[in-house]
This record gives structure tokens, sequence and C-alpha cells, in this order.
């Protein structure tokens, strides 16, 4: 795990750093293992009374490794999200699959989780971003919900997160065009808790100020705030069902070779 994801406990705080900033902390198999595993391990730990959740580098995670997208341009495979092919409908971790449980972990940890992010959180990467109770950016981050830019859809817990955060046409626009928005924009849109020039510093101050409180009524407000959501269970089984219907289709694959070839993608219709 050490590999891809460090942890360190102090004063009840966990400092988790995503540890592969020469790839801009992009989501390998190993990456995914490994923040399963740290959300594993910290829903155990004793003495953790908050979570910073950052990137080293220049990025926070700027979403899936692109080799997972080069093999797809040669075989169309399945299962990129997690690596090896996998059913993506099995509910391996409770509501979750194996690739939501690495964003929907930190949601279901029983600490507050503040996400520090510079650079980019693109696509995966933002979802995971989203897995965080709060979100502290750079006024030069920037963010997408890029999967439909490989002709896919974001199948890691984002989206029951998403319709809590923001209003549905401007989700939907996001969604369908999966532009590059900026902090100012994540701000207004509700998906930016502050904006600040050193977004690790501000997280842990106010991890800080969480781990002086009642840790029993701490967990009590998460238990009771996560319960304000929408029932995760079915959306977290309709991103499932629709991507796992993608992954290797004609036009999926189309649009992985388009950007991977740079040229205009050549769609055929549907309907």
């Amino acid at each position: 795990m050490e590999q891809r994801v460090s942890i360190s406990i102090s004063d009840g705080i966990a400092d988790v750093r995503l540890v592969r900033a020469d790839k801009m902390n992009a989501l390998d198999a190993a990456m995914f293992e490994a923040l399963v595993a740290a959300t594993e391990r910290l829903a155990h730990e004793k003495g953790v009374r908050a979570v910073v959740l950052s990137g080293e580098g220049r990025a926070f995670c700027a979403g899936l490794d692109m080799g997972r997208f080069a093999a797809m341009k040669e075989n169309g495979g399945n299962g990129i999200a997690g690596g090896e092919k996998r059913d993506l409908t099995a509910r391996t971790h409770g509501v979750a699959n194996f690739p939501q449980a690495a964003v929907w972990g930190w949601r279901q940890l029983p600490v507050p989780v503040i996400a520090a992010i510079q650079g980019v959180a693109f696509g995966g990467g933002f979802q995971l971003a989203l897995g965080a109770d709060m979100r502290f950016l750079t006024p030069d981050a920037r963010m997408s919900i890029m999967e439909i830019k490989w002709g896919l859809v974001p199948d890691m817990a984002g989206t029951p997160i998403l319709a809590s955060l923001v209003r549905d046409d401007i989700l939907r626009e996001l969604t369908y065009i999966g532009r590059i928005f900026s902090a100012q924009e994540a701000m207004s849109y509700g998906l930016a808790t502050r904006i600040c020039d050193d977004p690790r510093a501000a997280a842990f101050e106010v991890a800080r100020e969480i781990a002086g409180k009642s840790p029993d009524a701490i967990r009590a407000a998460k238990r009771m705030l996560n319960k304000l959501s929408v029932d995760p269970a079915p959306a977290l089984l309709a991103e499932s069902i629709e991507q796992q219907k993608l992954l290797g289709s004609p036009n999926q694959t189309e649009a992985v070779r388009a950007n991977m070839e740079k040229r205009a993608p050549r769609f055929a219709d549907v309907g």
C-alpha cells in the first residue's frame, strides 16, 4: 500500500497521501487496492478523529491511468476502473463494488475527511475528492467529470454524492460535456468548501479543530448527516449497470481510440 498511499497518524489526525507524484497520482490497479485498504484500516483505527486526504506533487489525482486506456485501445478490454476484468454489478463492499469502494469508503468512515486539492482532480480523481466531507482547493485547481471523453459514465460512487451537492441541470451539463471547470466554478456549484492558497495547511487546521471536539458527538454527527443523503444503493448499482454495458462497446472503444490517436471520433448511430 505504501507505494501508492501513505498514512501517518498524529494527535488524532490521519494524514493520508497519494504518493504517485510522477504520474499525477493517477489511478492504476495498485492505487485502487491502496485506497480501499486505507479506508478499511482507518475504519478500525482507534484514536483517529479526522482525516486529511491529499496528493503529493502537482496534482491531487489526474484520474484513471492512461495505460488503462491504451490497453483498451488495443483490445477493447473490460474492467479498467479496478484493473483486471470485473463484474461491476457485484456488490463486494456493502452497497458498493470494488472501484466504488475506493471512493465510498471515505464517505463511510466514521470520522470527517477533508480533501486538500491542488492542480487537477479529473474523472476518477474528481470522484475521489467527492468521497471527502469537505474539499479545500487552491485558486488554480481544476476539476472535471471527464468520463464522457472516454465514452464512459462516472461509476466510482460519484453520482449519489453529486446528487446531494449540485443543481440537477449543472450536474447534467458537467456529465454530458465533461468540461474542465475552475475552483471558482466549483465553489459556485457547491463542489468546493473553501478556496485557499494552502489547502493542506487549512485542512489540518480544521482537522485539529474537529479533533478537539467530543469524538462521540463528531461520529454521531457524521452518521446523522450521511443519512440525509439520497439512498446510495440504487444509484451505485445504476452506475455499475450502465458502465458495464458501455465498457468495450463499439462506440466506447472508438472514443478511446479517437482520443489516443488525437482525431475526431466516428461514432455509430444508436436508437
